[in-house]
Parts: C-alpha cells; structure tokens; sequence
C-alpha cells in the first residue's frame, strides 16, 4: 500500500470537494443577486403607469 499515492489522493479529494463548495456558494450569492433584480423589475411592471408621464400644466 502506497501511503504518499493514498495521502495525495485524499487531499486532492479534499481540495476538489473545497472547490466545488465555494463555486456552489458563489453561484447561490449570483441567483439571489439575479432574484432580488427580477423582483424589482417585477414590481416596476405592476405600476407601469407611475413615472411614465409628468403633466406639468397648471
């Protein structure tokens, strides 16, 4: 049994699953940034009326 080959694997192992929490975590801050944006378009889009026209006649 090679302990070095055994001990390397491991930690690229290790390393791999590390990898793939951080990205998973980047992608999760992403998706929410991008659902924070959609709502807000979302609610703009309930009262397309406010804001689009400005009657300054008085």
């Amino acid at each position: 049994m090679d302990i070095a080959a055994l001990s390397t694997a491991m930690s690229m192992t290790e390393v791999k699953t590390d990898y793939g929490i951080a990205m998973l975590s980047k992608s999760l801050d992403n998706m929410e940034v991008m659902g924070e944006g959609m709502r807000k378009m979302l609610e703009a889009s309930v009262t397309p009326h406010i804001g689009g026209n400005i009657d300054i006649t008085a």
